[in-house]
């Protein structure tokens, strides 16, 4: 028997800002770029009424060895200086939790979660999270995902060979649950992304292909969670994980919004809505082509008029010269005539 016990501050979402994620890029590709490693950094921001706000992270030195899970080292000294300079930069930020680019939980992850609590100021009402940054270029949703550490109560119920009686032992274990997370900015830091974007932003693609890519990202990603949740649905069937009427639930939310196909009207209305969609975007691509071969052709007019003049005028110039020969040849023979 098990029973999950949250604390009474408990974390409702995490917010993530573009710099945090800018930094865990730059310090993932600077540490574990091409290796099997992974950047562990300390998150830093407010809380309040359990909503998280990450403005701001620095990296940590951080090693782990690969054939030992246990064992891992962590620079306390220099995690206490760096928190000592950004106190006196900014006054307001403290530790909120810590990244890792992951792109799983570890085993580490809990043990590195209680180190970063001693760090987190005395007073404090909500615990520090763990947010996983994935860095990986074909992750198609957003990057980050969120976690909290939650107590799990296991009472078990052991025989007593004496008296024949049973005696109950409770095991408190700690993990990890979901939380969700998003991502936001604010005016300075959109302006920022704005001019990064434009150095990623290729201008010769169209519009229409960004669309069909846009849209091909999420049905993939569509895809992916309904792997997700039916991966879930079996091992709960087979015993694996324990249900959680709360996940279950939502699941029977997301099916009882799906649409009806067995209605005849509505899959009519849909193959209509679809043929247009799709006449709309066959008559754009025809018009453009056509655009493109007409001013096509312009160009290419344009081009043999302004040769052909050239050739002309030339030509001309050579008769004119043809002639002006001739008529001083003739006054030549004149003026000998006279002689």
């Amino acid at each position: 028997m098990a029973s999950e016990t949250t604390s009474a501050a408990d974390v409702i979402d995490v917010t993530v800002h573009p710099l945090v994620l800018l930094s865990a890029a730059d310090h993932y590709h600077r540490v574990a770029r091409g290796t099997r490693k992974r950047a562990v950094g300390v998150l830093l921001g407010s809380s309040s009424r359990g909503r998280i706000d990450c403005v701001n992270s620095f990296a940590v030195p951080f090693e782990e060895d690969s054939k030992n899970s246990e064992v891992f080292y962590l620079d306390h000294n220099y995690l206490e200086n760096m928190l000592g300079m950004f106190r006196k930069v900014h006054a307001k930020e403290r530790v909120v939790g810590f990244y890792s680019t992951g792109p799983q939980i570890r085993s580490n992850d809990l043990r590195i979660h209680s180190l970063i609590s001693r760090f987190v100021p005395e007073g404090t009402v909500t615990p520090p999270v763990f947010v996983i940054i994935d860095v990986r270029p074909d992750r198609e949703s957003i990057p980050t995902t969120a976690y909290r550490v939650v107590e799990e109560v296991n009472s078990n119920v052991l025989p007593d060979g004496n008296n024949n009686d049973a005696s109950v032992t409770a095991e408190v274990r700690k993990s990890f649950a979901h939380v969700p997370s998003m991502i936001d900015a604010m005016e300075a830091e959109e302006v920022g992304v704005e001019h990064l974007l434009r150095d990623i932003n290729d201008p010769t693609v169209s519009t229409v292909a960004n669309l069909v890519k846009a849209k091909l990202s999420g049905l993939s990603t569509l895809t992916d969670k309904l792997v997700e949740m039916k991966d879930y649905l079996t091992d709960v069937s087979q015993g694996k994980m324990k249900p959680n009427s709360e996940i279950i639930a939502n699941m029977q939310a997301i099916v009882n919004l799906l649409p009806n196909l067995n209605v005849e009207e509505l899959v009519r209305s849909m193959l209509v809505k679809n043929n247009d969609m799709h006449m709309v975007i066959y008559l754009s691509a025809l018009i453009r082509c056509i655009i493109a071969l007409h001013d096509l052709v312009l160009n290419k007019i344009a081009y043999n008029n302004e040769g052909g003049d050239g050739m002309l005028e030339g030509e001309g110039s050579t008769e004119k010269k043809g002639k002006v020969d001739a008529e001083k040849k003739e006054e030549g023979e004149e003026k000998k005539e006279d002689k």
